[in-house]
């Protein structure tokens, strides 16, 4: 009887529970929901989660240019004289020691690099003769040349550059930010997604959500038909009855929260809010027509339909000044490891106008100061040649990546690497480093955006990680 009897009060206490959660009130469930949407009926700005800054950010903003494929630092950002001096020739057998490239035998003859340099602007910040756009903004730039990885294959460094980590599961920094400072606009994703080649090696993982909530993750945006599928109602489901569907949907899941408790639940919910928003702020979003000529002719945009690197970049503006948080272009075609000559020039013919372009309009709309851009890769490209004699290795010992805006040093040149660009000679900067630089522009402390998960606290920099106190402004 003492045992039956405690089973009726544990019963009674549950229901109780149940009872409490789900209707006292507007109940737990629709106070989350209520946070989650700001109050409003419909509405959703996605701050319910974020943490706020720990201190008074530089940068409100992130523009992410990812070019992956692993751009070569040595035809691109880093002179090597040296390297032209000694092109033929089999490096120093001490240079090799230990050393183990991707696919090439270590052994294998130095390239001197395929095209030329130049010093542009005020600060002669040297770079390739193939970024003459970009090239007229070097004052703006900080461009870091000490930058180095774990990882040396594509999928897990690109991984680990997006999220500190190469192993699948972890939130990206695009997710961290969001995690760590909200959306802005109610009608759009906090983080949205661009590709205007083809699928980056390591795929999602690089703009996932990993163990925060979903609702934090990248949203790819496509590049011709609807922005994201199925955004378009089908023949004769129109608003009023998608509202009132949605409606009930999200009665539902607040008596599905109220039980169970899943913040999973209010994911969910947000996730069909910003959907049904996307369905009228998305289309007019991704309309070009609107655009003056100057700016497309600034772009470079000759079809205001055809998707480009370029059209993107004008995209990513078009986000930003809407309360777009956070945009991440992604453009992996630098994988060169034969036809570098032409492989390089092409690239470098693709992408140079658009994103000087996009520099120079985010600056003359006033933007630039608390918008902070991003270039580079997930590695670099070996001194040794590849694909007989016109090709590179992957190469993580030291890279380049520049930074732009949102309280960075601009006409500044960080780290060296040796006269053959091997290693690092001179303020090395790890992944973890960079990622913790850039939060902390963000206005966030990378030691303390934590995120308790399976009995330990994750953070984008793992345990490692310190600020380069030399790029900033």
């Amino acid at each position: 009887m003492g045992m039956l009897s405690e089973i009726r009060r544990l019963q009674s206490r549950i229901l109780k529970r149940r009872w409490f959660l789900s209707e006292c009130g507007v109940g737990l469930g629709g106070a989350a929901l209520s946070a989650l949407m700001g109050n409003s009926s419909h509405g959703a700005t996605g701050n319910a989660d974020a943490r706020g800054p720990h201190f008074a950010p530089q940068a409100k903003r992130v523009v992410y240019l990812f070019h992956a494929g692993a751009p070569s630092h040595l035809e691109l950002f880093d002179n090597k004289p040296a390297l032209t001096k000694h092109s033929g020739q089999l490096p120093p057998a001490e240079l090799l020691a230990g050393y183990r490239s991707a696919f090439i035998n270590p052994n294998s003859a130095l390239l001197g690099p395929r095209h030329g340099f130049r010093r542009y602007g005020e600060s002669g910040i040297e770079m390739s003769e193939l970024w003459p756009h970009t090239g007229k903004l070097a004052d703006d730039l900080c461009v870091i040349r000490s930058l180095h990885t774990d990882a040396v294959n594509h999928a897990p460094a690109q991984i680990m550059r997006n999220t500190g980590s190469p192993q699948f599961g972890r939130p990206s920094f695009g997710t961290w930010t969001l995690y760590g400072l909200g959306t802005q606009n109610a009608d759009l994703p906090g983080y949205v997604v661009l590709n205007s080649a083809r699928g980056t090696s390591g795929g999602a993982s690089n703009y996932g959500c990993g163990f925060l909530p979903t609702s934090l993750a990248g949203i790819p945006f496509r590049s011709s038909g609807d922005p994201i599928l199925y955004l378009t109602n089908p023949p004769g489901f129109d608003k009023e009855t998608q509202r009132a569907s949605l409606d009930s949907l999200r009665q539902l899941n607040e008596l599905a929260y109220a039980d169970a408790g899943d913040p999973e639940i209010t994911a969910r919910i947000q996730s069909y809010e910003t959907a049904f928003r996307l369905q009228h702020s998305a289309p007019e979003l991704m309309d070009l027509t609107a655009e003056p000529q100057h700016i497309l002719d600034l772009y470079g945009i000759k079809d205001r339909k055809e998707s480009s690197y370029a059209w993107n970049c004008l995209l990513a503006r078009r986000m930003l000044e809407r309360g777009v948080r956070f945009v991440q272009l992604f453009h992996e075609v630098w994988d060169q490891h034969g036809n570098l000559t032409k492989g390089v020039q092409d690239n470098c013919q693709a992408t140079d106008q658009g994103t000087a372009a996009l520099l120079w309009d985010l600056k003359q709309r006033g933007l630039l100061d608390d918008t902070l851009v991003i270039w580079g890769g997930e590695f670099g490209r070996t001194p040794m040649v590849q694909g007989g004699n016109d090709g590179r290795d992957h190469h993580n010992r030291c890279f380049t990546t520049w930074l732009a805006g949102g309280g960075v040093r601009g006409g500044y040149s960080h780290g060296e690497t040796d006269e053959l660009g091997f290693n690092i000679a001179r303020d090395p900067v790890h992944v973890h480093d960079l990622n913790a630089t850039l939060l902390h522009l963000l206005g966030l402390d990378h030691t303390r955006l934590t995120y308790r998960f399976q009995g330990r606290d994750f953070r984008l920099t793992d345990v490692h990680g310190r600020v380069v106190k030399e790029v900033l402004a």
